[in-house]
């Protein structure tokens, strides 16, 4: 069991900056976010757009952002738990036990809801019996490339992340690149990377064609895949990859007891806490009257729920507030050298 004085459910800007709240202010945090990498919605739906509205920085991309948000936080000793969705949360007395579907748990004063618009998860193959091969033979994002090299792939997807796989697995791995339709959603220089190696036969390209049968007992031996014609092909293949986008879900969160209207969970605007004392909700999955779903929004909510936190993980002392630029205690905190 985990002891912390606050944890925070979800690692994007709002997660991210509000963890810098709250080791400022001299609390502990965790982080949970069921994706398998920091950045939230910044990373996984537009890396590369420029945001235009974050104060004092004209342009910047969502990759960008999230970076500079990393970099403020490494002053500060703090534990992110990737690839975990917080499943269960029940009270304890005047603590919080939270528990991940990966069997991780937490018992803290103080739960921060700051998952965006819920919870983000791969939009899956529909064919039957693929369950069993999941995250064994069949995946939706990449960890550790290396366990493909010199395997067969079948990659299914038309966008960003089936092409730059599609490349780059192409350097050590027969790549299947199939697509159900004939046109591509990728950059288009990507794309013609693809269809360079395509035409040399280093990748054997498949449109207009989609998943239609799994084949094997504990690991995947081959696929059937079925155009628009009903013509079958049967690809001998080692590893499936699905890269078909995100659906985002509110997820367990709906089963926590607060008061949620319209995928959106109710706060007050003082300390955004929640029906349920020591659970706060920021960032986009929050509402109040007015409220805005800008990424200024969710650092304005997140520095007040930080405070809000101090008096329930520190019942004995009194919250005195402080600033950056004066504040001795800040400072070495940052590790910033005091004269």
């Amino acid at each position: 069991m985990i002891k912390t004085d606050a944890l925070i459910i979800g690692a994007g800007p709002t997660g991210l900056f509000t963890a810098h709240q709250l080791k400022l202010i001299g609390l502990n945090c965790e982080v949970v976010d069921n994706l398998d990498k920091i950045g939230g919605q910044c990373i996984e739906l537009y890396p590369d757009k420029p945001i235009y509205d974050i104060p004092a920085v004209p342009e910047c991309t969502g990759e960008e952002l999230t970076n500079n948000l990393i970099n403020q936080l490494k002053p500060f000793d703090i534990k992110f738990h990737l690839s975990e969705r917080v499943d269960e949360v029940k009270k304890d007395g005047d603590k919080w036990i939270v528990k991940t579907n990966k069997g991780t748990s937490f018992t803290t004063p103080n739960v921060i809801i700051a998952g965006g618009v819920g919870s983000f998860e791969p939009r899956k193959f529909s064919a039957d019996g693929h369950e069993k091969f999941e995250n064994k033979s069949i995946l939706y994002s990449i960890k550790d490339k290396n366990i493909f090299k010199g395997k067969t792939v079948s990659i299914f997807g038309g966008g960003d992340s089936a092409l730059d796989w599609a490349v780059e697995l192409s350097n050590n791995c027969n790549v299947n690149l199939i697509h159900r339709r004939e046109e591509f959603r990728g950059a288009h220089a990507t794309l013609n990377k693809v269809l360079e190696l395509a035409k040399s036969k280093k990748i054997n390209l498949f449109t207009k064609f989609q998943l239609k049968k799994l084949n094997g007992l504990n690991e995947i031996e081959s696929i059937d895949i079925e155009d628009d014609n009903k013509k079958i092909e049967n690809l001998k293949t080692d590893y499936v990859l699905g890269f078909f986008g995100l659906i985002m879900q509110l997820g367990p969160i709906a089963n926590w007891g607060l008061n949620i209207d319209k995928k959106t969970v109710e706060v007050d605007t003082e300390k955004f806490e929640t029906n349920q004392k020591g659970i706060y909700a920021v960032g986009d999955i929050c509402n109040y009257p007015g409220k805005l779903k800008l990424i200024l929004s969710g650092f304005h909510e997140g520095a007040l729920a930080a405070r809000a936190c101090f008096k329930l993980a520190r019942p004995n002392e009194k919250y005195r507030f402080e600033f950056t630029t004066s504040s001795k205690t800040i400072k070495n905190r940052l590790g910033v050298k005091v004269d």
